[in-house]
């Protein structure tokens, strides 16, 4: 594939998380993510198969919402809520991946949980447009 825009990355990157976390078709996601692919993250195992595998060992209740996506030359950035995934709290993500002919071949994060309104100081949500509640 030639060198792709930011905005085609964004686009990419979008239906690449769709596809693993969502809908969890591993196949379709294999042409995503680089055999190569490097991953930051301090809480995943390297290399694509290190996502795959995580993916797979959690509930079928992963639900992942993209929020606000930027992108500029190859690298895309996206701020997103993980859900039912086994936690006591969603987390909010942004994710930075980078991006080579139409492929993820790179990746970190920046991960917190999710504030309640009432933990929340400045009465905002961290999501969307309203706060999430817990059992």
């Amino acid at each position: 594939m030639p060198k792709t825009t930011p905005e085609q990355n964004k686009a990419l990157v979008l239906e690449a998380f769709d596809t693993l976390f969502n809908k969890r078709d591993y196949a379709a996601a294999e042409r995503f993510w680089s055999p190569d692919y490097i991953q930051h993250s301090a809480h995943i195992a390297p290399g694509r198969d290190g996502l795959f595998n995580l993916i797979k060992s959690l509930p079928p209740t992963l639900k992942y919402e993209p929020g606000s996506i930027v992108a500029e030359g190859d690298l895309v950035i996206v701020h997103g809520r993980f859900s039912g995934f086994g936690a006591p709290v969603n987390w909010i993500a942004a994710d930075i991946v980078r991006m080579q002919r139409g492929i993820l071949i790179e990746h970190w994060d920046v991960i917190q949980d999710e504030a309640t309104e009432e933990q929340s100081i400045s009465k905002r949500p961290m999501f969307g447009a309203t706060f999430p509640t817990y059992a």
